[in-house]
């Protein structure tokens, strides 16, 4: 009678996990050592157990020139199937650049109304859609900048005027300050010029020194207007002057 086939499970028993682990790695390093010295090959067997205890074998006790030696196999490796992955991963790119490139080059064209022909019923109206959508777009963004432009100016020209008003406000004021001045020096002159109207003096006596003289037994006459004396002087008549002028 045959032996079925064993299934291949986690040992859920702790202990006959461990005496298992123990059993199959003394069978694994006879194994190893087996092969290297039947075959002549350079065998590295590295084991941890499940608590990370090292268990390792090597051969001719090796196990440092066996790893470097499999570090520089497994770059070396490594940058063969880089280099080989490189040049296709860089045309796969490509074609995916030039695919994108094309489909905008002919989105534009069919923006602009080109190459149209071939568009169905579908396809133009969803073209024309979207491009109803772009125009309400642009002219929301104009009716915004042009709101955004008029604020502008308007603060600008508020601004200004309320400059104007400061400058009025000011010129004004240097009018005033000057016109009181010029006031009280017209005013201070007609009252010097009223007071030395209203106090200057009568003017002096008119002496007539050349008048006639009466020779040889002539009279003397007295006139309405005037005296005359033996020397012949004409008295003119004497005012007293007081805001009025009457003859004394």
């Amino acid at each position: 009678m045959g032996r079925g086939k064993v299934q291949l499970r986690r040992i859920e028993n702790k202990i006959n996990r461990q005496v298992t682990f123990s059993k199959r790695r003394g069978g694994l390093l006879k194994k190893a050592h087996e092969i290297s010295v039947l075959c002549d090959a350079e065998v590295a067997l590295i084991v941890f157990s499940n608590k990370g205890k090292l268990f390792e074998f090597s051969t001719d006790s090796c196990m440092d020139s066996i790893l470097e030696r499999y570090e520089r196999y497994s770059y070396t490796e490594r940058q063969l199937v880089a280099a080989d992955a490189t040049p296709r991963s860089w045309t796969l790119e490509y074609n995916k650049l030039k695919s994108r490139a094309e489909l905008l080059q002919r989105n534009h064209r069919h923006y602009m109304g080109e190459d149209i022909e071939s568009l169905s019923l579908k396809e133009i109206q969803n073209l024309e859609q979207q491009l109803d959508t772009g125009l309400k777009n642009i002219r929301t963004r104009k009716n915004q900048l042009l709101h955004e432009s008029i604020s502008e100016l308007q603060k600008k020209g508020k601004a200004i005027q309320e400059q104007n008003t400061t400058l009025t406000k000011k010129i004004k004021e240097k009018e005033k300050d000057k016109t009181i001045p010029q006031n009280t020096q017209w005013e201070m002159h007609n009252y010097v010029d009223h007071d030395t109207t209203f106090l200057m003096p009568p003017p002096p006596p008119a002496l007539n020194m050349g008048g006639d003289y009466n020779h040889g037994g002539g009279g003397s006459s007295e006139g309405a207007d005037g005296r005359t004396n033996e020397l012949d002087l004409s008295l003119q008549p004497i005012y007293s002057c007081h805001m009025r002028c009457f003859p004394s």
